[in-house]
């Protein structure tokens, strides 16, 4: 046993169970955004309806059925008298399941720092008081927390070579939310490189086709246009924003439907974009394994973040672990940038503090949007500077030894006047 590694792991839970409790607190005592409202609506039109009715009658329903299945029994707890009389309401249960896929994304990091994943204490003890986690998992109200922890899950199956559970990771993460799906030909091609592919894409096939049986034996259009075709909203994100600003009318429409053909050519063509990236990616490493298989994951994550239609506030959890494992020094300047991006839009779209209510109306969304540009451009300049530094790296790898001990000398003489500089008997390869 080593007593600073049990030391470091008790602090770090330690500082994971401060912020469940806090996250818990806010839960408890708050409602969230608009998608805490529309999701109470959806689970009420589920539990009256079917998700058949539901797909077909809201273009807003954009979950896999895991979601409804999940969003109908907590809308049929909460209307117990019994939990209504201890207080527990929809919203604090909406957010329940992301609060502890927080916590356990930080314990899972913590058995990867213990391999050759290594994670600095700080950049940990960071990630498990994130204030983006704070303001996402226990105010926002939604279920990205969960995918996010099934979706490390995976890849940490994938480093212990379990093919099988990462494939069943996968698979309930793409129940939860449709993205991890951008990661297939990266998990595929990391296992199929080691002729192990069939576990890991049996168990992710039979657990979709289970969770998905429904809406694809008895409504596949619906379920492919209202889930796997789902885009975003235009005009709130990066390159589309930047569109917006234009002041052209044929890039003004803010909405993730009923788009101008201008729009749709430019979404087309950043989807394109964002799956090439992907598909380069994951073939270029696909003989990668320990971190710099999960470093080329973070890559897609980037290429997606910066490349992406649009960009909800609370998506920028979804790349925290990875960035987190590419570069803590990166990770620290998204999560500045990401926490002033969030305080201020939850902040403007509460009415300042304290935050009970959260709603993102027109009135108030062209006051929050433009803070959005914070991370969007650090997740554009932190590659540069990852890719600047592994050049340099490179450069001083590949310099002969000669030049090196020559340099070093020059840089010692600087250092040093009294030293004399006369190389006039020096040998170099170079020379």
């Amino acid at each position: 046993m080593n007593p600073n590694r049990d030391l470091r792991a008790t602090c770090i839970i330690a500082l994971a169970l401060v912020a469940l409790t806090l996250k818990l607190a806010i839960a408890y005592n708050t409602i969230g955004t608009n998608d805490a409202v529309v999701f109470y609506g959806f689970a009420k039109v589920l539990s009256q309806h079917s998700l058949e009715w539901t797909y077909q009658h809201s273009r807003y329903f954009n979950h896999p059925p895991l979601t409804a299945y999940y969003l109908r029994g907590i809308y049929a707890l909460t209307e117990q008298p019994w939990c209504q009389d201890i207080g527990i309401h929809f919203p604090f249960l909406l957010r329940f399941p992301g609060i502890i896929a927080d916590f356990l994304v930080v314990v899972v990091l913590l058995r990867m720092s213990k391999t050759d994943l290594r994670i600095p204490t700080w950049a940990l003890a960071l990630f498990a008081l994130s204030p983006v986690s704070l303001m996402v998992s226990g105010f926002h109200g939604n279920t990205d927390p969960v995918m996010v922890l099934l979706l490390v899950c995976a890849v940490w199956m994938c480093l212990q070579n379990r093919p099988a559970l990462a494939g069943l990771f996968f698979a309930l993460s793409c129940q939860i939310k449709i993205v991890p799906l951008l990661f297939l030909p990266a998990l595929v091609l990391f296992w199929w490189s080691q002729n192990r592919s069939r576990g890991f894409l049996i168990s992710g096939a039979v657990t979709t086709c289970i969770l998905w049986l429904d809406p694809m034996m008895n409504f596949p259009m619906l379920f492919a246009k209202n889930v796997l075709a789902y885009g975003s909203y235009w005009g709130m994100w990066g390159i589309t924003y930047l569109f917006r600003l234009t002041g052209l009318t044929e890039f003004s429409r803010l909405s993730f439907f009923d788009l101008e053909p201008a729009q749709d050519v430019v979404i087309s063509l950043l989807k394109v974009m964002i799956v090439a990236a992907a598909l380069w990616i994951a073939w270029r490493n696909r003989h990668a394994r320990g971190p710099a298989f999960v470093q080329s994951l973070a890559y897609t994550w980037l290429v997606f973040f910066v490349f992406a239609p649009g960009v909800c506030p609370q998506y920028l959890i979804w790349l925290a672990p990875f960035i987190l494992i590419l570069s803590p020094t990166f990770y620290t300047c998204m999560l500045v940038a990401s926490s002033a991006f969030l305080f201020a839009f939850y902040n403007i779209t509460s009415g300042g503090l304290p935050w009970s209510v959260a709603l993102s109306t027109d009135e108030v969304r062209e006051r929050w949007i433009s803070w959005s540009l914070l991370p969007w451009i650090v997740l554009i300049i932190g590659p540069i500077a990852l890719w600047r530094r592994a050049q340099m790296l490179r450069i001083v790898q590949t310099r002969p030894s000669g030049a090196s001990s020559a340099a070093g000398i020059v840089r010692l003489g600087t250092r040093r006047s009294a030293l004399p500089l006369d190389f006039s008997d020096t040998s170099s390869p170079c020379s």
